[in-house]
């Protein structure tokens, strides 16, 4: 697989599946390469439009910054005035794209193969990994979406997937913010890596993707909300 398998992915997934699977080697590497330049380029715009808008006094403030304590506002400002390095502002947001990218891959895919495997699949480990990077690809559309937004509008952006539609910052706004087309692109490109991969229905392959992506994308929900709860006591928005 090259980079032009990345354009064959997304506009021929059955074929490129089919091609993919009797691969004795990892083919994982083209499309994680792909996620990680696109996550650190993302991390890179933000971080610039953060920081410059900071300096020039326009940065966005925190969902319901009226009802905060004036002492809440004051820390959470002081904590803004203190962020603004290159440690905070690109450093450690790049670490953490990249280890929740490698080692979520490496949990995902294994958590998927468990499931596949339940189910009567036939795959293996190795046939998880590839089909799981691959199947991230719309990720890297959305990163590239995304910069050219925040290039256009000149700031970070502030609501990412649907979690406009819902109001503070608890466990709905976490989950919707998860939510978008391309995560129904990614489950759409799993359902079909899985059933080619693992020879399991089209129907197991959907429950077994639906179930684990559900399960995950609650939990992760869980835990932005419990952040963002301690974030509104403790003040540290600004890292988000």
């Amino acid at each position: 697989m090259d980079v032009l398998g990345l354009i064959n992915l997304l506009l021929h997934p059955r074929k490129t599946f089919s091609e993919m699977s009797p691969e004795s080697r990892g083919a994982w590497l083209t499309p994680m390469l792909a996620l990680s330049i696109s996550g650190i380029m993302a991390v890179i715009v933000s971080g610039y439009l953060n920081a410059r808008n900071t300096f020039v006094g326009e940065a966005p403030l925190p969902p319901d910054w009226e009802f905060w304590t004036p002492e809440a506002q004051e820390s959470f400002l002081q904590a803004q005035q203190t962020t603004q390095g290159p440690l905070f502002t690109y450093i450690l947001p790049i670490l953490g794209v990249l280890l929740s990218l490698w080692f979520g891959w490496i949990i995902f895919s294994g958590i998927l193969r468990l499931a596949s495997t339940l189910l009567g699949g036939r795959g293996t480990m190795h046939s998880a990994l590839n089909v799981v990077a691959w199947a991230s690809l719309p990720f890297v559309v959305r990163d590239v979406l995304r910069i050219v937004f925040m290039l256009l509008a000149g700031h970070a952006i502030e609501s990412p997937g649907l979690s406009g539609f819902a109001s503070g910052s608890g466990f709905i706004s976490s989950l919707l913010a998860q939510t978008d087309i391309f995560l129904f692109w990614n489950i759409a490109l799993l359902v079909i890596g899985f059933a080619i991969s693992d020879g399991l229905p089209g129907r197991k392959a959907l429950a077994g993707v639906l179930i684990i992506v559900l399960v995950i994308l609650f939990a992760q929900a869980g835990l932005g909300a419990l952040v963002s709860s301690f974030g509104a006591t403790s003040v540290q928005r600004s890292f988000f």
